[in-house]
């Protein structure tokens, strides 16, 4: 990788670096990768994937999405004809994105903390993605059992809330206790996790989501696609596990 650009943004230094091999972007907040993407703008994440693929099986038509980077899950729901609105407290994330990552120009930007956004927008949504980092931690007033209350007032009927958490090793209960929290708000719960990865992205799907299937890759990547279906294909639906949710 190489550095194509640094920036100093209020949530600290960002880096674009651009694969000599393949052409593919990175987006780096200190040493934390947050976004990796080919030249089209489409991830080169399982998990997100996954998430794109959880929005279309729930057949999500308007979809907010709290945190930027890159947008790339933005970029792919807007292509799939999806009404997407996208919230991030860092007004240089929406800069970066359609500069290096070909962030969609239909994508509907608001800089705002994503839990102020919920608070004060009249609009409803099919889904919420929560995929947002203070650094490398996730906001904690991100994963209370309060935000997903008022995260379930702004969903539409049969409306799904899908959350990435990083979970460090299998003792780490961060995912069972953001499910607990939706749980806790009246959304019942499932984990897409890797067992036994360390470091790895889980996802919590809540509400709508007895039905999920575990998601393949849906959109051809120009690169590194035989290691995203093989990472897809390792992730399993769990059931959470007892936990305390989290709390303002």
């Amino acid at each position: 990788m190489i550095v194509v650009a640094r920036r100093h943004t209020g949530q600290g230094e960002v880096t674009i670096l651009r694969s000599r091999s393949n052409g593919s972007h990175a987006y780096a907040l200190g040493s934390w990768y947050q976004s990796h993407a080919d030249s089209q703008g489409v991830s080169l994440a399982a998990y997100v994937h996954a998430i794109y693929g959880f929005a279309l099986q729930t057949r999500a038509e308007r979809i907010l999405v709290i945190g930027c980077a890159g947008g790339t899950l933005g970029t792919m729901l807007a292509r799939a004809g999806r009404e997407v609105d996208m919230v991030d407290i860092d007004r240089d994330a929406f800069m970066l994105a359609r500069r290096y990552f070909n962030l969609a120009p239909e994508v509907e930007c608001h800089v705002a903390d994503g839990r102020a956004f919920l608070a004060r927008t009249s609009k409803s949504f099919d889904a919420i993605v929560v995929d947002a980092f203070d650094r490398n931690t996730l906001p904690h007033h991100l994963c209370t059992v309060e935000f997903f209350r008022l995260a379930r007032r702004r969903l539409n009927l049969h409306g799904t809330i899908l959350f990435n958490a990083v979970v460090a090793h299998d003792l780490d209960r961060i995912a069972d206790r953001v499910a607990a929290g939706m749980s806790a708000a009246g959304l019942p719960a499932r984990i897409l996790d890797t067992p036994g990865e360390r470091d790895r992205n889980a996802v919590i799907a809540a509400g709508n989501v007895a039905g999920l299937e575990r998601p393949s890759v849906m959109v051809p990547t120009e690169a590194l696609v035989h290691m995203l279906a093989a990472e897809l294909a390792a992730m399993t639906f769990r059931d959470p596990r007892s936990a305390e949710p989290l709390r303002d």
